[in-house]
């Protein structure tokens, strides 16, 4: 038991490693000056997806920074193919393009979040402290608008398990909650007290071992539950 502690202290007391991968030397190279700090470590680099794929099983970092327009492969894709193999590695997209169906497919993919190149430098090092401990960075409202659109891939068989765990009062409020209803919309449409929503919408977010209502609408989509009626 004392040697299981030691290490769960030891992982979350050394520092974030992070792979940056980006076709473009002088943007790697203003990343890692952007991010580097005592608790944060860049560790690798890569110029290409296959490149990223090769130095992610050799170094298995925490976090990816992963550019979209890659010379061989979508860095969506490769981030598709780093989570299949490396669940517990975050990947962060970064990009110039604010573009909703690159951010939906970021979300369907396993990302942990979404950024814009030029961002303030904090936001970078904020995000990835954040996905470290298993949150997702995701504008809400952005989201919200998505979340409410068909979906094509196919559901997460893992977020299907933890969606699947809820009451089927649960899963009501994670539906509304999905489609970036507040508390009170979803209250008036269920004809609940905004109270009973809020202390549902708690129970949701500890079943499903996520730390806010962004998060939960993120495994929603990744179930599925949208498109079930």
């Amino acid at each position: 038991m004392d040697a299981h502690v030691s290490k769960l202290e030891a992982k979350w007391h050394r520092p974030t490693t992070v792979l940056i991968v980006d076709d473009h030397p002088v943007v790697r190279e203003g990343l890692r000056a952007l991010i580097t700090r005592r608790d944060i470590r860049v560790v690798g680099e890569a110029s290409s997806a296959q490149e990223a794929l090769e130095e992610a099983r050799r170094l298995r970092p925490d976090v990816v920074l992963m550019d979209i327009r890659l010379p061989d492969m979508d860095g969506l894709q490769a981030t598709q193919l780093i989570k299949q193999e490396l669940p517990r590695t975050a990947v962060i997209i970064v990009t110039n393009y604010q573009d909703q169906d690159y951010i939906r497919r970021a979300v369907m993919v396993g990302a942990s979040g979404y950024l814009l190149k030029g961002m303030p430098r904090e936001a970078y090092v904020e995000a990835i402290r954040a996905v470290r401990t298993g949150s997702t960075i995701f504008d809400a409202a952005a989201l919200g608008e998505l979340l409410k659109e068909p979906l094509g891939p196919m559901p997460d068989l893992q977020a299907q398990e933890a969606v699947a765990s809820l009451t089927p009062r649960e899963q009501e409020v994670l539906r509304l909650l999905a489609q970036g209803l507040t508390n009170k919309e979803i209250a008036a449409r269920i004809h609940y007290s905004v109270g009973t929503v809020k202390n549902v919408v708690a129970q949701i977010i500890d079943k499903l071992g996520v730390s806010d209502r962004t998060q939960a609408a993120v495994m929603a989509v990744r179930a599925g539950l949208l498109q079930q009626q």
